[in-house]
């Protein structure tokens, strides 16, 4: 008996020993990925950069993430989901995904442009399918997602002819969505948010059809060479977007000089933005998107136009697509979804004065659970590649 107790004392006494050491292992990584020469990350979005940039789980800017810790389950079963062709410009059919809330309606709609650069591989329908569906069900709205044509095969202006045809579409055939054409708004991501905006000015400039809201998440507003900070400090692609596909983007999609310029590819050199719909922008810190998407939403404001902008504290670009694994993306996505309501309800209160609102990263039980979630990720990252992942190539 003494033996035996004895040598259970002993499997305790390297098992603690062996959790110990695991712990300081786990420790060290996240410490360590956390550090980086732009600032500190929060544990949480050390993880996940680590994870995509170093190739360990499917979860990268093309790919929807998995649910390695999921805060949000899959899209409501109340919300129906279609995949279409849809007529624009030249007899030529895009595909384009609706969902859609069950029942008689008629509801609020919205017209979501997908990300990627404006670039074949870079983003389509399913890598943005998690957000098409959660706005959907988080607004209680027709969510519309035309996959425009994209670059080298289409350049400018054929994403957004395409994305303001679509628009048209949705008017012509909202009766048959249960659709409401009072109250429309658009939407869209990096990409996707500037042709949001620029559909925006095209509804003004051509006579409608009428928008109710325009909804911008990291916009590119600009393709011209002008001094922007954010895209020199987060230019490395670490933060999921590199100036070398910002170069790509601009030569394949607008492979002229002259169009650098013109309102409907660069919104923030246009010369009247006045008469469009009340705005919400959404930026990251470690984007180097930032600087122009704020300056964009400041000349907004400047032109009469009714504007809320908001900067996510120590998240990436693209943030928004991790909200089932991210509370910021979270954060981030009910804001988004709380401002297409309020527009849809009349809701909506600005202040005079442009304000740029900062956004903490999650506090007080949030980032204990953050904090919890990533060492669980950490382990598991760990547990697939061995030691060699604390090595940042």
């Amino acid at each position: 008996m003494m033996r035996l107790r004895a040598a259970f004392k002993n499997i305790f006494l390297i098992s603690s020993v062996f959790v110990a050491l695991m712990l300081v292992v786990i420790s060290a990584a996240v410490f360590l990925w956390q550090t980086t020469e732009e600032g500190r990350l929060p544990a949480k979005t050390a993880v996940v950069l680590h994870a995509i940039n170093n190739n360990l789980v499917d979860l990268d800017i093309n790919i929807t993430p998995p649910r390695i810790v999921s805060g949000e389950k899959g899209g409501s079963p109340t919300i129906l989901k279609e995949d279409i062709f849809m007529p624009v410009q030249g007899d030529v059919q895009i595909p384009a995904r609706i969902y859609r809330p069950r029942g008689e309606g008629p509801f609020p709609i919205v017209m979501y442009y997908h990300g990627g650069a404006f670039m074949e591989g870079f983003g389509n329908l399913d890598t943005h399918d998690n957000i098409i569906r959660s706005v959907a069900s988080r607004t209680n709205s027709i969510v519309i997602a035309p996959s425009y044509r994209l670059a080298p095969e289409h350049i400018f202006p054929s994403a957004v002819e395409d994305s303001y045809t679509a628009l048209q579409w949705a008017v012509s055939n909202a009766d048959s969505l249960n659709g409401d054409i009072e109250k429309i708004t658009v939407m869209g991501d990096s990409a996707g948010g500037n042709i949001a905006t620029v559909v925006a000015q095209m509804t003004r400039d051509r006579n409608g059809p009428e928008l109710l809201s325009q909804v911008l998440l990291y916009p590119l507003t600009t393709f011209q060479e002008v001094p922007l900070a954010s895209r020199d400090i987060y230019d490395s692609g670490y933060y999921l977007l590199s100036r070398s596909v910002m170069y790509r983007a601009r030569d394949a999609y607008t492979p002229e000089e002259w169009m650098w310029s013109h309102p409907y590819t660069s919104p923030l050199h246009s010369e009247d933005l006045s008469g469009l719909p009340p705005a919400l922008v959404i930026t990251a810190e470690f984007d180097p998107l930032r600087d122009e998407g704020e300056q964009y939403a400041e000349l907004l404001h400047d032109h009469g136009v009714s504007v809320r902008t908001s900067r996510y504290r120590g998240v990436m670009h693209g943030f928004i697509s991790f909200y089932e694994v991210m509370q910021s993306g979270r954060n981030g996505m009910h804001e988004a979804a709380s401002f297409i309501k309020q527009a849809n309800q009349d809701q909506l209160v600005f202040t005079d004065e442009y304000q740029l609102q900062v956004r903490q990263p999650p506090q007080g039980m949030e980032r204990v659970r953050e904090q919890t979630e990533a060492f669980a990720i950490a382990a598991y990252l760990l547990g697939r590649s061995g030691a060699d992942i604390f090595i940042n190539e």
